[in-house]
């Protein structure tokens, strides 16, 4: 990932130095399970692990000569531990330790992913909370639909990020694979109580059956999960970017001292970290992409999944975290213009309440068709009065003009109909479900 927009703590976990210690955690693990079902001496087991050490220059120079990154590792660990060596990396193959580094790299990056999604919740928990009592616009096709409260939109996110909180947590659960059962996944050259001793040492599960890798699908889940979180965001953002236009203007971006929105207009506040959320989301869905791809491979294994992984691995995982980050600091310091909240709620001059209307004509005994005929012509009437700039009349004025609606509705309860305290009557309920 391009340091523009990497998570340092999960970007440590991707370095070299990390990636090629797991894989001598990995294989300290399996010489302690040798060392325990007594097929090597306890005190080789020991020194090994006390001897090894990453020298990435040494594994470089090596590589340089074998081609073949394995093997340059287990060499500059031989050349460290002399005649123990002769226990080392014994009965397995480069994929029972690369698979089984990797499944931890991404058991350890979703953790800060998990640890960054609470952080987020936190804050849309906040919003959700704060604006439970204000009453804005709903919004359907773009266009104006019901009251409703402006909390329900935090709260809306927040119960989508519960959910993506679940898969992430399952994902995590899902790559948590050791993989010790050799050449081609039979154990030919292994007890399978290596594999078993290994991962419990690691903090992994076994499956059923590999063959001379982690089936992909198992990894792949967690890339979904990982873009799926990617769109929660993205569907948060671009709402952010709707309430940002000048026309809507209900919430803002932080625009610190010093900002600049534009190069060529000094006035300009771009929501530019919504817009950069928006973009990266993109990115994480190629990332799944790529993962069911390398689903399908060659007989009991290639290597067409390696380079792929190499990429996607840390970047899925940073800029996951990245985002969630990001984000999080959007939301904290999001502003609410609420003046302009009940100005856009206002601007159809009633015309958001033909459907309590409706509801209430239905409730006297008209027939809904007749309903909704009369409520649409009213509607119309006053359209074109908006349309042509007309301003003195609001649309509960006109119903009390049609002697087909006043001979069903009195005029307390059609003033009860147009009150904004109607669409809070259950927002309780939805509160309790969510929070």
């Amino acid at each position: 990932m391009i340091d523009r927009y990497t998570h340092e703590e999960t970007a440590k976990i991707w370095t070299d130095q990390n990636r090629f210690q797991k894989w001598l955690d990995v294989e300290t693990a399996v010489c302690d399970a040798w060392a325990e079902l007594n097929e090597i001496p306890k005190d080789v087991a020991k020194r090994i692990k006390q001897k090894s050490k990453i020298d990435l220059g040494r594994i470089k120079e090596l590589e340089a000569v074998t081609k073949h990154e394995v093997v340059a590792f287990v060499n500059s660990i031989i050349e460290q531990i002399g005649q123990d060596g002769a226990y080392f990396h014994m009965g397995v193959t480069s994929s029972d330790i690369m698979d089984t580094a990797f499944s931890i790299m991404m058991r350890d990056s979703i953790d800060v992913v998990i640890k960054e999604l609470d952080r987020l919740m936190i804050e849309v928990k906040k919003k959700a909370v704060d604006f439970k009592g204000l009453a804005c616009v709903g919004r359907t096709h773009g266009i104006h639909a019901e009251p409703m409260s402006f909390g329900l939109k935090f709260v809306s996110w927040y119960d989508e990020l519960k959910r993506n909180r679940i898969r992430l947590i399952n994902a995590k659960e899902a790559v948590s694979v050791c993989i010790v059962s050799g050449a081609v996944g039979t154990y030919a050259a292994l007890d399978p109580k290596i594999e078993e001793i290994a991962a419990k040492e690691l903090g992994l599960r076994t499956i059923g059956i590999t063959t001379q890798v982690v089936p992909r699908d198992i990894y792949a889940d967690a890339f979904d999960a990982l873009a799926m979180c990617g769109a929660c965001m993205e569907r948060i953002a671009l709402e952010l970017r709707h309430l940002q236009r000048t026309e809507v203007m209900e919430v803002m971006e932080e625009f610190t001292k010093g900002q600049t929105g534009s190069s060529a207009m000094p006035h300009k506040r771009n929501p530019i970290s919504a817009e950069n959320i928006t973009g990266c989301s993109r990115m994480l869905r190629s990332y799944a992409g790529v993962a069911m791809e390398n689903i399908a491979l060659w007989h009991e294994r290639d290597i067409s999944h390696s380079s792929a992984e190499r990429m996607i691995g840390p970047d899925a995982t940073i800029l996951t975290a990245y985002m969630l980050n990001r984000l999080t600091g959007i939301m904290s310091r999001l502003k609410v213009i609420e003046s302009n909240v009940k100005r856009n709620l206002d601007l159809t001059r009633g015309l958001v309440y033909s459907s309590f209307v409706l509801v209430e004509l239905m409730r006297k005994g008209m027939k809904r068709d007749d309903a909704y005929s009369v409520i649409q012509e009213n509607s119309m009437k006053l359209w074109k009065k908006i349309e042509a700039g007309e301003t003195d009349m609001m649309f509960v004025d006109m119903l009390k003009k049609d002697e087909r609606v006043t001979k069903l509705i009195s005029e307390k309860d059609m003033e009860r109909i147009f009150d904004k305290k109607n669409i809070f009557k259950n927002i309780d309920l939805i509160y309790k479900r969510v929070l």
